[in-house]
C-alpha cells in the first residue's frame, strides 16, 4: 500500500465517483471536513458508532485518537463499507491522514478519491 495526498484544489461538482473529494480546514474553536460533491460536513457521528477513539472530533497531521477517528470516517464514508473501513483505518491513518496537513495558502488539505482508491489495497 502506498498513499499520496493531492495538493490542496477546489472541488468541482460533480457526481462521477472520481471527482470525490475530501477537504479539511482548521477553523476557530476546530477542524471541518467537507466532502464533495455536495458541500456537506463529514462529522464522527457514524465513525463513533464503530470504534469511539475521538468523541471530541476530528484531528490530522500526526498519529493520535483524532487522526485515527477520522481516518475510520473517510473510509466508511468512501467505501460504504463498515469491514473494509475497520480492516484498514489504522494503516490509512498512519500512512494518510498523518500526513495531512493545511499548509498551503488556502489553509487546506484536499484528499481525492483517486488517491484514496491508490491506497486501497486489492483485497
Amino acid at each position: 500500500m502506498s498513499g499520496t495526498i493531492d495538493e490542496p484544489t477546489t472541488a468541482q461538482s460533480t457526481t462521477e465517483r472520481t471527482e470525490v473529494r475530501y477537504v479539511g480546514t482548521r477553523v476557530r474553536g476546530g477542524v471541518r471536513v467537507r466532502t464533495y460533491p455536495g458541500k456537506q460536513d463529514l462529522t464522527p457521528s457514524r465513525s463513533l458508532e464503530v470504534v469511539s477513539h475521538s468523541p471530541s472530533g476530528f484531528e490530522w497531521g500526526y498519529g493520535g485518537s483524532g487522526p485515527a477517528q477520522l481516518a475510520l470516517a473517510i473510509l466508511l464514508d468512501y467505501t460504504d463499507d463498515q469491514e473494509v473501513a475497520q480492516s484498514h483505518y489504522q494503516a490509512f491513518k498512519c500512512e494518510i491522514v498523518s500526513q495531512l496537513a493545511c499548509t498551503r495558502g488556502d489553509g487546506m488539505w484536499t484528499l481525492t478519491a483517486g488517491k484514496i482508491e491508490q491506497w486501497l489495497p486489492d483485497d
